[in-house]
């Protein structure tokens, strides 16, 4: 008897795979041109597919956006809850979520030119999620700054994590012109510096 493999789980596979490319296609465009000069039939021609296929998977260009920048929000609020649940000594888990941030910034450069220039666009509630899930990364981040800097207020914290942030999320763009090692060991040891744990 011969055994049929594939079927579903390829077709749902190719379909993930797709949705993805439709995805990457958009954060180059959106990124590149500003979301409300994109058509959704250029997201489709980025990805390969003609613009009424991209429909199947999306249902508009503002399903796109909300699934760029309400997934990155929840990647950085879920790995941040996870980095400080590990339960490590306080200097170690800031070190770590400097690290991860870090490394979100400067793999992600795009999405945070998005988050930055195109929010507005989002609808409503999907607006209103991003700011909470920012809002819960901050305090998390700041309760672990408060930890290893005990003088601080919990204001006090929160303002040196969003400097810091406005630091780390800025400084990718210089890889464009300078060798990307460099940025990338510059701006960890900076970050570092910046919050006490050289």
């Amino acid at each position: 008897m011969t055994t049929r493999t594939g079927g579903a789980g390829s077709r749902e596979a190719a379909k993930a795979e797709r949705r993805r490319q439709l995805l990457d296609s958009a954060k180059g465009l959106f990124a590149r041109y500003g979301f409300r000069a994109v058509r959704l039939g250029d997201i489709g021609q980025g990805a390969g597919v003609s613009g009424p296929a991209v429909y199947r998977h999306f249902a508009s260009k503002e399903a796109v956006l909300s699934e760029l920048l309400v997934g990155i929000s929840t990647y950085l609020h879920s790995g941040g809850e996870r980095i400080i649940a590990e339960g490590r000594p306080p200097r170690e888990t800031l070190a770590a979520l400097i690290d991860f941030h870090a490394d979100f910034a400067l793999t992600e450069p795009e999405l945070i030119r998005i988050q930055d220039r195109d929010l507005d666009a989002l609808p409503d509630a999907e607006r209103r999620s991003v700011r909470r899930l920012q809002r819960q990364y901050v305090t998390a981040w700041a309760g672990v700054v408060a930890d290893v800097h005990p003088e601080l207020s919990q204001e006090a914290a929160t303002v040196r994590v969003h400097a810091l942030f406005g630091m780390v999320n800025s400084t990718p763009h210089l890889s464009r012109r300078l060798p990307p090692a460099v940025v990338a060991q510059q701006l960890r040891a900076s970050a570092r510096a910046a919050l006490g744990v050289e």
